[in-house]
């Protein structure tokens, strides 16, 4: 995982008042309960346009905002990213600080083919920390600012079903291949995958949970065997998961 260097010419650097994201979102009591206790500042830091990044716009992606969010807790809630995904009419790159340290995160994000003036915001991924001196790297090479907006997302996918896979909380240190095929996949496609391996993984977690508190035998023998079939078929998904590469235009 890295840090990039955001374009001198794309700087912003504009503070966000939450006030501003509770009105467009109609936030409730919850949502803003929580952006008091996990977030202390939002900036758009910069602004990834034609005019800053000189690459040509495209039909679902005319611009790319960063914004950063300083937090005051390690485990920022998604439902926070989410409601400033769905404020901002467009793609979005969150660098998130906390304690010296600091995570890109980013969910999918399009033009509703139903209604283009609204957004269809997809789960969120997130990146590894690294501490906030960390070493950044030149934005990565693209035609235009659609492919720049996924090679912005694609290693976020790629890491955090890494973590997945792997069953850890970090990327493992070497690159997992679970599968024979090599066809190449849009990064569309591929987040369909990751969301269902979360599903997936979510399911199974559920079902050793209920594992744990069941104390019968028999019913302990089903749940066994419900275990061992979601085991199966998170492993079916990780391995067609693994099996293409990501391909952008």
């Amino acid at each position: 995982m890295t840090l990039y260097d955001w374009p001198r010419a794309a700087g912003f650097g504009r503070v966000v008042p939450k006030n501003k994201i509770y009105e467009h979102v109609e936030a409730n009591t919850n949502l803003k309960d929580l952006f008091v206790r996990e977030v202390d500042q939002i900036v758009w830091s910069h602004k990834l346009a034609p005019e800053t990044v000189n690459l040509t716009a495209t039909k679902q992606v005319a611009e790319i905002q960063v914004f950063r969010i300083t937090a005051r807790t390690a485990a920022l809630d998604r439902d926070v990213l989410r409601a400033i995904d769905k404020a901002i009419p467009f793609p979005l790159i969150f660098e998130v600080a906390h304690g010296g340290r600091v995570r890109l995160a980013a969910a999918y994000k399009r033009p509703s083919e139903a209604d283009s003036a609204r957004w269809v915001v997809g789960d969120h991924f997130q990146g590894d920390w690294l501490p906030e001196d960390a070493l950044r790297a030149p934005l990565p090479v693209a035609l235009n600012m659609g492919a720049l907006y996924e090679r912005l997302l694609e290693p976020l996918v790629a890491g955090q079903t890494a973590r997945l896979v792997s069953g850890t909380g970090e990327a493992p240190q070497t690159p997992f291949t679970l599968a024979e095929t090599d066809r190449p996949v849009s990064l569309e496609e591929r987040i369909v995958q990751v969301e269902a391996i979360e599903r997936q993984a979510r399911e199974v977690e559920r079902i050793k949970a209920r594992l744990g508190r069941e104390k019968q035998f028999n019913k302990r023998v089903a749940i066994n065997a419900e275990l061992r079939a979601a085991k199966q078929e998170l492993e079916r998904l990780t391995v067609g998961y693994a099996g293409a590469a990501v391909t952008t235009d």
